[in-house]
């Protein structure tokens, strides 16, 4: 006799993201590579066991959001404290089908401005513990133009 599920996958979706206490829960060790060109790095910088010298390590947690994650790079990176500097962020993880890696972008902020993709948690984006993050950095005189997604504050 089979058995079928009756649940749809948007109430997979839709299933809300547990609290994480961080009093009580151990940080991870999140690998940062930032770029101050706007582009994310090349995905063969991450071949045979070497990363990019770029790296910044975070301790952090799953619920970590984006905006949490920008103003941490921005302590370590003053230049990135500028108004309309633009962050575009990336999961860099490995590929199972081949040797290598793959890269997702997830999404992006933008100091001085308040964003649809600020509140998204690493968690959210199916990060894995070991993964990397790869974040694009653009001054603000080379940005993209602002989308509708942004607001100022």
């Amino acid at each position: 006799m089979a058995v079928e599920s009756r649940v749809t996958q948007e109430e997979i979706k839709k299933e809300p993201e547990k609290p994480i206490d961080r009093e009580k829960t151990c940080p991870l060790l999140l690998r940062v590579f930032t770029t101050n060109n706007g582009r994310h790095h090349r995905m063969d910088e991450f071949s045979r066991g070497n990363v990019p010298s770029s790296e910044l390590q975070i301790y952090t947690w799953m619920d970590a959001t984006l905006k949490e994650l920008t103003s941490l790079v921005k302590e370590v990176y003053p230049e990135a404290r500028k108004k309309g500097t633009h962050f575009n962020f990336a999961i860099v993880f490995p590929d199972l089908k081949r040797p290598g890696y793959r890269v997702k972008e997830i999404g992006s902020t933008m100091s001085g401005r308040k964003g649809t993709d600020d509140s998204m948690t690493l968690q959210s984006q199916k990060f894995q513990i070991g993964d990397y993050l790869d974040i694009a950095i653009t001054p603000p005189n080379r940005a993209p133009p602002p989308s509708g997604r942004m607001r100022p504050y």
